[in-house]
């Protein structure tokens, strides 16, 4: 369990109680810690800290585990949310394999956080998501789909998981990502990212050309069919299967 003291967690919450800042990015978001619990689960023991914001009244949480404040080299994964992969368990994406994924990987860290960012559908939202869904039903693919709803392939933004981390004093970052819009984005937002790890899964009948899509149309570092990597694709991937101190040699 991370180690917060009621002390510490009382302090952060009358440091953030009155919090107000000029903002990131062109819409100047702010956000605020509200709220922080301890939070056991089938992947580990973490804390959750619910933060709100200036930009879309949203609640976005962090899930930590271990000692991240001032922290340097903090793994961690942006995960956007998804109704219908997180809870249903649809098999069109893979964004539940991805967060399990990731919860388990880092439950069994030192330390590392999962931001949860409420970005339904990439940005546009739920019931767009399923518009988008009924369009790739009559042969468009995911990115098509985005535009001739009048949205670009991706409207999410990171304003918001940049302010959070500079909320919770992480010093620096390896983020777990194949986006390397979220890098680049961070980076802007004043984030230091110093390492890249790779976040592959498997993908099954229903969603990988989904994943092909992602990798040919919006630049993500998935590799279907043997292409040459590039140097910042070098970094070795984590698959299905592959002996835990394989995996734990890679976070070495």
């Amino acid at each position: 369990m991370t180690t917060f003291t009621h002390e510490q967690i009382q302090l952060i919450l009358d440091e953030n109680c009155c919090h107000e800042c000029e903002g990131m990015g062109v819409d100047g978001v702010c956000v605020k810690i509200e709220a922080i619990a301890e939070l056991p689960s089938r992947f580990g023991d973490f804390h959750i800290v619910a933060f709100s914001n200036n930009k879309d009244n949203k609640e976005h949480v962090a899930i930590i585990k271990g000692e991240i404040f001032d922290s340097e080299d903090v793994p961690v994964r942006l995960h956007s949310e998804c109704l219908t992969g997180d809870v249903i368990g649809s098999l069109r994406c893979d964004c539940r394999d991805q967060l399990e994924a990731a919860l388990k990987k880092i439950g069994e860290m030192d330390k590392g956080i999962v931001l949860y960012l409420r970005q339904e559908g990439r940005g546009i939202g739920l019931t767009n998501k399923v518009r988008a869904y009924s369009l790739q039903d009559q042969g468009l693919d995911t990115v098509e789909a985005n535009l001739a709803l009048g949205f670009r392939d991706d409207e999410r933004d990171y304003a918001v998981a940049a302010h959070m981390l500079h909320s919770l004093k992480v010093r620096s970052i390896r983020l777990m990502t194949n986006n390397p819009k979220k890098i680049s984005q961070l980076e802007q937002y004043g984030v230091k990212v110093n390492e890249r790890i790779p976040h592959i899964l498997p993908s099954n009948e229903h969603n990988r050309f989904y994943l092909e899509t992602k990798a040919a149309k919006s630049g993500h570092m998935i590799d279907f069919h043997g292409k040459e990597h590039l140097p910042e694709q070098s970094d070795a991937p984590i698959i299905e299967g592959m002996p835990e101190d394989q995996i734990k040699s890679i976070y070495d």
